[in-house]
């Protein structure tokens, strides 16, 4: 099962673009019990969970890799990434493929999420800031928190879920899987 949701040929702009100047197309998706959301257009597609392939001496927040139509793509487990417990797979798991910056390029990333919700819109006028302190994960992950239905959901910065570290041991991954 795979949900084509970006534009491929959009222009890629980021999600303080989108939070700055107008209302947002946001996926939502549960994680931890708590309601989360990417801009629409840093979504490439959402897929079923399987076929991930285990890479050896990797953190414990990164479940392996998979291929997706001949490319290897890392797949991170965003709940274990924050901090809580590893996810715990279900029927309604899916893998997210996300487009993030890193250093001039484009990489495509999977992340591990309980269950993909909606795609909702979002008017700037009903996007917070991000909070100085309370929430579950640091405050640099959070791009801003949306209002919906009276309910916060908390709007992830893609390019900031990994560090520049990170991003460089998940681009070696990469290198290294497809040498081989």
């Amino acid at each position: 099962m795979s949900l084509s949701l970006s534009r491929r040929n959009a222009v890629s702009t980021t999600l303080n673009t989108a939070v700055a100047e107008e209302d947002g197309q946001f996926l939502t998706f549960t994680l931890s019990g708590d309601m989360y959301a990417i801009g629409i257009l840093n979504i490439k597609e959402i897929l079923e969970y399987g076929q991930l392939t285990r890479v050896p001496m990797m953190p414990n927040f990164i479940r392996g890799v998979i291929n997706l139509r001949g490319a290897v793509v890392p797949v991170v487990d965003l709940s274990a990434r924050f901090g809580n417990l590893p996810s715990v797979i279900s029927k309604r798991s899916c893998i997210v493929i996300i487009e993030v910056a890193n250093q001039g390029d484009v990489q495509d990333i999977g992340l591990v999420v309980d269950a993909v919700s909606e795609v909702l819109e979002i008017p700037a006028q009903e996007i917070e800031p991000a909070p100085s302190f309370g929430a579950k994960i640091r405050t640099d992950f959070i791009e801003g928190m949306g209002k919906v239905n009276g309910d916060f959901v908390i709007l992830l910065s893609v390019d900031k879920v990994l560090s520049v570290d990170e991003l460089a041991m998940v681009s070696g991954l990469n290198s290294a899987a497809s040498h081989e």
